[in-house]
């Protein structure tokens, strides 16, 4: 009898541990997962190469929690980066999508994430990203600036010096050029400059040269490029063997090195709007940016090498500060890998105030899931190689 006693002690024992420790399990276990989908190949790998460097470079945790990373490369395709955000919703039980690299990918990502209502951090410009700020695009975010902040500055550029009022354009075929584009249509004729022509390109176009004739021929003041990544260089190389005399603007879509590499000499002379990590040393004390970018430029060439900063790994960066200051709040209302820490984590990233990070200053609401001011931006001239803040 004692013993059966003892025996069933024992059992009831060890059915009370299994208990404990199936009970303790969940949050043994507990991991924020955040998924990425980045463009590594493919003609935006000049942007998803650097953003995977970057997401590499983060320590462990974030708010005090293990952070897991699952990376998926969408080799600058669409419909990749449809199957790799199903993948990380459906199988992987993410709590958050960081990217996609470039605006036509963001926005299946987005559709695909808001729709099993898990938030996303595009890495791309596209102001479509982000409007209209319903459906699926309530659980979406974006770091770059808007359109009309870089349109804007290239403008100012132009009339403080003089430059001339007629414009002419060329931009990539995809939804990063077209809105570029229209937008641009926008705020010209607002304020009183001459759109005399308007070209487009594939981004796999071997040439150019058709439509930089007919530029040429239009005899423009300016011509402003909406491209991203390295098939940006394309037009400019172009207009450089035809003598073209006039000022050249691009967006921040194409500044990195694999730019500068393409372009070589044909570059020399060409301004451009960036985010102020670009030219991080450059900057006056009084940016607000500066500390933070330069402290995301010693991180990344300590590892990369002297010369490496990218605009685009810092955008990956600011994203994960982001993660981070929003998780301090989102882990007060729910545990990784639930929907309640999935909702608190949206609404925790639009509800950031005046955030700093190293590509501008952060302030989302309900109506704007962008959160950047004209601090995001600044204007560089490409001078041997590098690049040069102007006034």
């Amino acid at each position: 009898m004692h013993a059966l006693s003892n025996r069933l002690t024992r059992r009831l024992a060890g059915f009370a541990m299994a208990l404990a420790l199936g009970a303790a399990t969940p949050l043994a276990l507990a991991e924020i997962h955040i998924g990425v989908i980045l463009s590594t190949t493919g003609p935006a790998a000049s942007l998803g190469i650097p953003e995977e460097q970057a997401i590499k470079l983060w320590p462990g945790e974030i708010a005090g929690e293990k952070v897991r990373f699952t990376i998926l490369n969408d080799a600058s395709d669409t419909t990749t980066a449809t199957k790799n955000a199903q993948r990380l919703i459906n199988e992987d039980k993410v709590d958050l999508v960081i990217g996609a690299s470039v605006t036509p990918t963001s926005l299946a990502v987005v559709e695909t994430a808001g729709n099993a209502q898990v938030p996303v951090i595009s890495l791309a410009g596209g102001g479509a990203i982000v409007l209209p700020q319903d459906g699926p695009r309530k659980w979406a975010f974006k770091l770059s600036p808007t359109e009309p902040i870089s349109i804007n500055l290239v403008l100012d550029h132009l009339q403080k010096h003089g430059k001339g009022k007629s414009i002419a354009t060329i931009g990539i075929t995809t939804s990063y050029g077209e809105g570029f584009l229209k937008s641009f249509e926008a705020i010209a004729a607002q304020r009183g400059f001459k759109l005399v022509a308007t070209e487009k390109y594939n981004q796999t176009d071997p040439s150019v040269t058709a439509q930089v004739l007919k530029i040429i021929a239009a005899n423009p003041d300016a011509v402003y490029i909406f491209a991203a990544g390295t098939p940006g260089a394309l037009p400019q190389i172009e207009l450089a063997q035809r003598g073209y005399k006039g000022v050249v603007y691009q967006t921040q879509g194409v500044a990195n090195n694999d730019f500068l590499r393409v372009g070589g000499k044909s570059l020399e002379g060409g301004y451009m709007t960036v985010a102020p990590v670009l030219v991080a040393e450059q900057l006056p004390e009084s940016n607000p940016v500066k500390k933070a970018a330069l402290d995301f430029v010693q991180r990344f060439e300590k590892t990369q090498g002297p010369g490496s900063r990218s605009l685009f790994a810092a955008t990956a960066w600011d994203a994960l500060l982001i993660v981070q200051q929003a998780s301090r709040e989102a882990l007060k209302k729910g545990r990784p890998g639930t929907p309640e820490f999935r909702n608190a984590l949206r609404d925790a990233i639009e509800g950031l105030r005046d955030f700093v990070g190293s590509e501008g200053v952060y302030t989302m609401t309900p109506s704007d899931h962008n959160g950047v001011d004209a601090r995001s931006q600044v204007m560089v001239r490409i001078e041997n190689g590098g690049w040069k803040l102007q006034p």
